[in-house]
């Protein structure tokens, strides 16, 4: 080896393991502490943008989910309100049932006529109240139905299907001024009441399906975000064990490089003393 004081090929060549050690170092702890192999573009540019579309998607289905549980959330209003009004026209039937009894008297038929005008309000109320967000899907207001996304492209949507519920309606084909004052209205409110009580039936079942249908689509988009969100980590994540293990070894080397650049820079010493000795 040549001993030469103006030009020190060790300590450069230390000095350059050095700093390829220390940049090493610097990108395996940021890797450590950041818990990503690839947190931004200049890292890996194809996998960076891979991952941005990825993550787009995934917000974007974050939306279409707040808008699925909306939708769940109407139509589970709407279902408790269709059941309340069920139940409440068995007690119409029972009511107008009860009134075609010939053997009844005027007292008895006003207590049953006004049973009756009270279970007809509580319809009528309910109806009105079976809202959510600003939908109501059985006072007939939603006739071309209620729209929500169903992919990250919005592309697609789930429609809820109104209907209306409200008396002297189609499905609720009792009037709101029917009365069972006497033997001959009952017959003909208690002919109304049993068709009703069919139509409210099917109308429930159809607002059972679409729940349904909502719940199925929303479970299915959680799993396809979940599924997305584990991609872009396999894509992006750092092998945390292995990095930390890498990151030992390169602090046991950056100290190695700094002793061997400590010894490289005493080299040019040597000649001095090579003076001294004569």
């Amino acid at each position: 080896m040549t001993l030469n004081v103006n030009t020190n090929s060790a300590a450069l060549a230390a000095l350059a393991a050095l700093n390829q050690t220390t940049d090493n170092l610097a990108t395996v702890n940021a890797q450590v502490s950041s818990g990503l192999a690839v947190s931004d573009s200049k890292d890996n540019p194809s996998v960076y943008a891979v991952a941005q579309s990825q993550r787009a998607d995934i917000q974007a289905l974050s939306a279409v989910t707040d808008g699925l549980n909306r939708a769940q959330s109407i139509s589970d209003v709407a279902i408790s309100a269709g059941q309340t009004v069920s139940n409440l026209l068995n007690s119409l039937k029972s009511e107008a049932l009860s009134a075609t009894d010939a053997s009844l008297d005027t007292a008895s038929l006003s207590a049953l006529n006004a049973n009756f005008r009270s279970t007809l309000e509580q319809i009528q109320q309910t109806v009105s109240s079976a809202s959510f967000s600003g939908a109501n899907l059985l006072d007939g207001s939603l006739t071309a139905g209620l729209g929500f996304m169903a992919n990250a492209n919005a592309t697609a949507t789930i429609t809820l299907n109104g209907l209306n519920l409200t008396l002297g309606g189609s499905t609720l084909t009792v009037p709101a001024s029917a009365n069972i004052s006497t033997t001959s209205n009952a017959s003909t409110v208690l002919s109304l009441v049993e068709s009703s009580v069919a139509n409210v039936n099917a109308a429930l079942a159809s607002l059972g399906a679409q729940s349904g249908q909502i719940a199925a689509h929303s479970s299915f988009v959680t799993t396809l975000s979940d599924a997305l969100t584990t991609g872009v980590g396999g894509l992006v994540d750092a092998d945390v064990a292995a990095e930390s293990a890498r990151l030992t070894a390169l602090q046991v080397q950056q100290q190695l490089s700094v002793q061997s650049l400590s010894i490289a820079n005493q080299t040019p010493s040597i000649i001095l003393s090579l003076f001294q000795a004569h």
